[in-house]
């Protein structure tokens, strides 16, 4: 296990080098321009040519590249372009904001699916139809939409939640449950709806595998038989599902943050972007290429105990 361990790890590392390496090049196909954003469209010449002096931009690309990975090697991220604010202090901050977001829409999704799932895999025809149906539907709507749409509806119309915002849950850990319900919503729907169809297939297929019958055979209740083994089989492709739906919620997190304006990564990456704030985009994709890592490496782990067939010695 600890080599296995050790292989992901290295893997995360290469991707991590080369996904920051994409996004450099990526960011600096149109740096000419950053300069004229920051200082604005009355600038001089010479001051244009000064300040791409002062960012380095007048240095060729894969020096500006190797200053910057060496930095971050050292845990130096530098400093935003546009707010003057240490990079790393602005990801930390707005860090758990995002992952409040996306973590506890993949509790969410993981409680909810498991639930449909299994009752569209053992009460088949309407019951299963009508889940299949849900599913569909939560998977076409998007999720700026379904925001917007809960935003007016229990927000402005009913009063139950704020329409925006984001309280700390060390302030108020009420207010932050108030905060976080309608964006989780928005942004589980979609991913309930795909990781409910995973596991309602693995545990129909599951279900019908030899030793599930034996154990019937022999006896054993129902529900053990359903909720204990035939789950558990099931639990493993279902388990890959939600670590790749991880991955698209960190993506979908930048449409719900805006649409609730919460001050999280997804905020912060997309103004970021269009303004060419180059370190603060970095020190936003490392940090998030690392927890895609994170997740992945967890996830394996628990379905090797979950698994036994998945086991690694």
């Amino acid at each position: 296990m600890l080599s296995f361990i050790a292989r992901r790890l290295v893997g995360g590392i290469v991707l991590l080098v080369v996904a920051s390496s994409l996004t450099f090049l990526l960011m600096n196909a149109n740096s000419s321009g950053i300069a004229i954003r920051i200082l604005g469209d009355q600038a001089t010449t010479e001051q244009i040519a000064a300040k791409s002096a002062e960012l380095g931009l007048d240095q060729p690309l894969v020096v500006r590249f190797g200053e910057w990975l060496l930095a971050a090697i050292r845990g130096d991220f530098g400093i935003s372009w546009f707010t003057s604010e240490s990079v790393w202090h602005t990801v930390t901050s707005r860090l758990p904001v995002t992952l409040s977001l996306v973590v506890g829409t993949v509790i969410v999704t993981a409680i909810v699916s498991t639930i449909l799932g299994v009752i569209a895999a053992t009460r088949r025809g309407a019951v299963d139809r009508l889940v299949q149906v849900l599913s569909v539907l939560g998977a076409a709507a998007p999720n700026f939409w379904v925001g917007l749409m809960l935003v007016i509806v229990f927000a402005l119309t009913l009063h139950w939640f704020p329409a925006t915002g984001f309280v700390s849950p060390l302030d108020s850990f009420s207010g932050w449950t108030a905060s976080i319900t309608l964006p989780i919503i928005a942004l589980a729907l979609g991913a309930i709806a795909a990781v409910t169809q995973q596991i309602r297939s693995a545990f129909i297929e599951v279900e019908g595998r030899d030793y599930v019958r034996t154990l019937r055979s022999r006896g054993l209740g129902e529900r053990k038989v359903l909720f204990v083994h035939v789950l558990r089989g099931a639990a493993t492709p279902a388990l890959t599902v939600l670590a790749l739906q991880f991955v698209a919620l960190l993506g979908g997190a930048v449409v719900v943050e805006r649409v609730f304006a919460l001050p999280g990564l997804g905020e912060t990456i997309a103004s970021a972007t269009t303004n060419g704030d180059i370190p603060l985009v970095m020190g936003v994709v490392v940090v998030s290429v690392a927890l895609v890592v994170l997740v992945n490496l967890l996830i394996d782990i628990i379905t090797g105990w979950i698994n036994p067939k998945a086991r690694l010695s």
